[in-house]
């Protein structure tokens, strides 16, 4: 039996994922301010390592199957930090697709259970889309 019970590692860890984006939304709201896109990314990484642990992470940007997004993303953010933004973010939106494309699945029955957005993502052409692949296993 899994356990889904939430640790204090794994709400600091969700909190961090959370800070992560909104720090990477401002950035990119601020006209790609690369402070705030390497401060978004950091906390997001960390963020993702508290939640799922080092061992899981590791094991999940190490598949074969995920080198490529993993280099993206790395390389994306090696850009942002060296002072080209919109090259990096765009490289590690990429990468972040092609990692993270596994999870759609999950990502589209949560939405679809949100009582407002949940009548949208329910429309016949946007749930053809997400039933396409549903099914797929996720990839952690």
């Amino acid at each position: 039996m899994v356990s889904f019970e939430m640790d204090d590692r794994k709400k600091i860890g969700l909190g961090l994922t959370g800070f992560g984006i909104f720090f990477s939304f401002l950035g990119v709201l601020f006209f790609f301010d690369k402070g705030l896109l390497a401060m978004g990314n950091i906390l997001f990484l960390s963020g993702v390592m508290l939640t799922i642990g080092l061992k899981s992470s590791l094991q999940f940007f190490m598949k074969p199957s995920n080198y490529k997004g993993t280099i993206s993303f790395g390389v994306g953010f090696f850009f942002v930090v060296v002072g080209w933004p919109v090259l990096g973010m765009i490289l590690e939106a990429y990468g972040f697709i092609v990692l993270f494309s596994g999870f759609w699945p999950t990502v589209s029955v949560f939405i679809q259970k949100i009582p407002v957005l949940g009548w949208v993502f329910q429309q016949p052409f946007v749930r053809w889309f997400f039933d396409r692949s549903r099914g797929k296993r996720v990839p952690v």
